[in-house]
């Protein structure tokens, strides 16, 4: 059986790699997750699966998962393509307030992952920032607080056994008076230094630098490409974990719709280690539902616009934002797709995967953590 292997395992070897690490999100299965091995397998790249703690957790998150099915379905796709090079992420393990019960239920699903074989996990802490900190050490203390009680909680869980860790300083996607807040130098050194003093060992930090998850329109509503990521700004904070020596790259998140070209030619691949790509993937399906069922498509579209309207915003937009909550109610309908809708899901996310691969340039690399092994 070809189960994934330690997050750790693959981020370590390609440490020094001037690469990113395809990271896919396969919220809706069917086809998506064949299209994706075999595309990583084809061109020799390692790879994660990942879901986030809203989309997938003990109590059936939005895509109708929990991380139990998750793992078994995978596992059941990979077990017929044989892609060895791969880790499950649990991406987002989202801690909102710090608060008992909060810390609790992320704990409870931890457990389930682990129990599922998950083999890396992302903590973001993210929200809990002390807006009245005197000290940047200050303002992370609450998010450094929960990061590293959940941190020892999956050391404790995985009994001596390795996995990948990716922590978030700087809520993705949070806007100020001034537009985007994105994390400084300083605050990311200052995050992990405490991580590390506290005996936590990521190896990934997911950083705020202009990037937003799901589908990016403009202000009339009308679909764009994502092109706000701050490149400098990336590199800044790169270069300051570099020098104070802390082993740390960056996670980027919400990359969908950024040209491939601006990925290949300006990204700092490297800097960057591991790189999401989710909506993508969703996208790839719900076209193929609008070909093959196009009653199903239109029953999503009219629930979408009906259970989360956005006040003077166009349908596409609200569409476009909210379709994912769709998933749940419709995961029944959905995963009955016809052989000839799923066949065009699984040709059009290989394709997909194949192209981020290649901009990403880590086709080959995964040999590399082969040997590393």
């Amino acid at each position: 059986m070809y189960e994934p292997i330690p997050g750790k395992r693959i981020f370590n070897a390609l440490l020094d790699q001037d690469c990113i690490v395809l990271a896919c999100n396969p919220r809706i299965i069917p086809g998506v997750a064949k299209g994706i091995f075999n595309a990583a397998k084809e061109l020799d790249a390692p790879l994660i699966m990942e879901l986030a703690r809203t989309e997938c957790n003990q109590h059936i998150g939005y895509t109708g998962l929990r991380p139990s099915t998750l793992a078994s379905r995978l596992y059941e796709v990979n077990e017929e393509v044989g892609h060895d090079i791969w880790a499950l992420h649990a991406d987002h393990i989202g801690i909102k307030t710090g608060l008992p019960d909060d810390m609790a239920d992320a704990k409870e699903l931890v457990q389930e992952q682990m129990d599922s074989g998950f083999t890396s996990f992302a903590i973001d802490a993210s929200h809990l920032f002390d807006f009245d900190g005197a000290t940047v050490a200050e303002e992370l203390a609450p998010n450094i607080k929960a990061t590293i009680d959940i941190a020892n909680y999956i050391t404790d869980g995985m009994s001596g056994k390795e996995y990948g860790l990716e922590v978030e300083v700087g809520e993705i996607g949070r806007t100020g008076d001034g537009g985007m807040i994105l994390t400084s130098p300083e605050e990311a050194t200052t995050f992990i230094s405490a991580l590390r003093d506290a005996g936590i060992d990521p190896q990934l930090i997911a950083i705020a630098n202009g990037s937003t998850h799901g589908n990016v329109f403009d202000a009339d509503g009308n679909p764009i490409q994502q092109v706000s990521i701050d490149i400098e700004r990336t590199k800044a904070v790169a270069g300051a974990l570099r020098e104070a020596g802390l082993g740390v790259r960056i996670a980027q998140h919400g990359i969908t719709g950024t040209p491939l070209g601006l990925i290949a030619e300006q990204f700092p691949h490297g800097d960057i280690l591991k790189g999401n790509v989710a909506t993508l993937y969703q996208n790839i399906v719900l076209d193929a539902l609008k070909e093959h069922h196009p009653d199903l498509w239109q029953e999503i579209w009219d629930w979408t616009l009906t259970n989360k309207p956005m006040e003077g915003r166009p349908d596409i937009e609200v569409f476009g934002k909210n379709v994912k909550h769709a998933l749940k109610p419709f995961f029944d309908m959905i995963y009955e797709m016809s052989e000839a809708c799923e066949a065009q899901i699984e040709r059009e996310s290989y394709k997909a995967t194949e192209a981020h691969i290649l901009a990403f340039k880590s086709a080959g690399k995964a040999e590399l953590v082969r040997q590393a092994l």
